[in-house]
């Protein structure tokens, strides 16, 4: 006979999606358990924030912690395709809310997250891995396994899914499902930035059709480089991952200007087949939040926000279910949720397909366009009053079609 332990909420995952859950909970006077699999700190991706998440760290009592860590701040982005520059600054945009962010080590970031929920009296295992679950009802209990082979149950009221791409839930329950996104790889480093000269912004360089590279600068002098494209340029260059990555340096004159001498501090990492789905965010004990829903591409630093935002979320929904009120699972949070996810994969698309790139290099940019799609950058997908989150895909589309004819050469 396993030992037990009783708790309000079970948490899977201690990233910034189980921790927005778990502080939200906590807040609202609800005893939670976080169980991790890893040992924090431990690396991730997914390093530059957007200001969207600033109210909701700040509304779970986690932003002071945050503040301390010294991160980055960051101001806005930089799109570069060899002489064209397309600058976005976040004070710019078109919703009212915070305009600046991090850009953050992730394990640092993370660690820092995690650290709080426990000063406030969450319960967080490390090295605890979810083995089984039975639900009853919406009560459940779950079997654990530990680093050193220990076993226990954890009786819980309620499960939040944070589990990120272990997605321990939707693989229990058969409920993953491919993305309709195109397969992309990155390829990965953190470097000795010496030449850098704005490290407020992130900079999102075209190397070619379907393919960019990600510079983002961190407050200790380093930065993190990386390269996102199918697999058929990877294998374009020769050798392992750390030779692919002096290759591609070298084969671009920005990235070579910047980076050709610069002192790796980890050898290159690729990762491949990231963008995930998920059939349904939300079940009879359980809500998924962060990757463990949806994953959709580098570009535009969305995970986070999600994570966030989705975690934020699920965390007051299950409070308000264990306090007997009414929770509309599919419209207060599934509908909502995948709201965002519409408008962000909109922008990702119209990336990829090369349409996004005639609006940011138009000549003669629109202003106050500019500042409804500077807010979609910045995080702001909820935002009905602007156009292009309201209908993103017409929006879009209206004005490539636009520019296309006001750029039409006249006989």
């Amino acid at each position: 006979m396993l030992s037990q332990i009783q708790t309000d909420v079970l948490v899977i995952g201690a990233g910034p999606a189980g921790c927005l859950a778990a502080a939200i909970l906590k807040k609202r006077g609800f005893e939670v358990t976080v169980v991790e699999k890893q040992k924090f700190p431990r690396f991730v991706i997914g390093e530059s924030l957007l200001p969207r998440i600033m109210g909701h760290l700040d509304d779970a009592e986690l932003l002071d912690a945050i503040k301390e860590v010294g991160f980055q701040e960051k101001n806005g982005a930089l799109f570069v395709h060899g002489d064209e520059v397309c600058e976005f600054n976040f004070s710019e945009k078109f919703t009212a809310g915070w305009d600046w962010t991090w850009q953050v080590k992730r394990a640092d970031f993370d660690k820092a997250l995690a650290d709080e929920i426990e000063r406030k009296g969450v319960n967080v295992l490390y090295e605890t891995a979810v083995s089984k679950i039975e639900f009853s009802g919406t009560a459940s209990v779950t079997k654990v396994d530990c680093a050193d082979g220990s076993q226990f149950e954890i009786a819980a009221k309620y499960i939040v899914d944070a589990s990120g791409y272990g997605r321990v839930i939707p693989r229990m329950l058969d409920l993953e499902q491919a993305s309709t996104l195109l397969p992309k790889q990155s390829l990965f480093a953190h470097v000795k930035d010496e030449k850098r000269t704005d490290e407020t912004r992130i900079i999102a360089l075209i190397l070619k059709d379907n393919t960019w590279a990600w510079i983002i600068p961190f407050s200790d002098g380093s930065t993190s480089l990386g390269i996102v494209s199918g697999a058929e340029y990877f294998s374009s260059f020769s050798g392992e991952p750390l030779k692919q990555f002096h290759e591609i340096i070298e084969s671009n004159d920005f990235l070579k200007a910047r980076f050709g001498d610069a002192e790796l501090i980890f050898d290159p990492k690729k990762l491949g087949g990231y963008a995930v789905s998920c059939k349904k965010l939300y079940g009879d004990g359980f809500v998924l939040v962060g990757n463990a829903t949806e994953f959709l591409d580098p570009i535009f630093s969305s995970g986070v926000t999600f994570a966030v935002e989705s975690g934020h979320l699920a965390g007051d929904l299950v409070a308000d279910f264990l306090e007997g009120k009414k929770v509309n699972w599919e419209e207060d949070y599934s509908t909502y949720m995948k709201k965002g996810i519409e408008v962000f994969r909109a922008y990702v698309d119209a990336w990829y397909s090369g349409d996004l790139q005639k609006v940011f290099f138009a000549p003669e940019p629109d202003f106050d366009i500019k500042r409804q799609i500077c807010s979609v950058l910045a995080g702001y997908v909820w935002d009905m009053e602007n156009p292009f989150v309201r209908k993103p895909k017409r929006a879009l589309n209206s004005l490539i079609s636009f520019l296309e004819m006001r750029n039409k050469p006249t006989k």
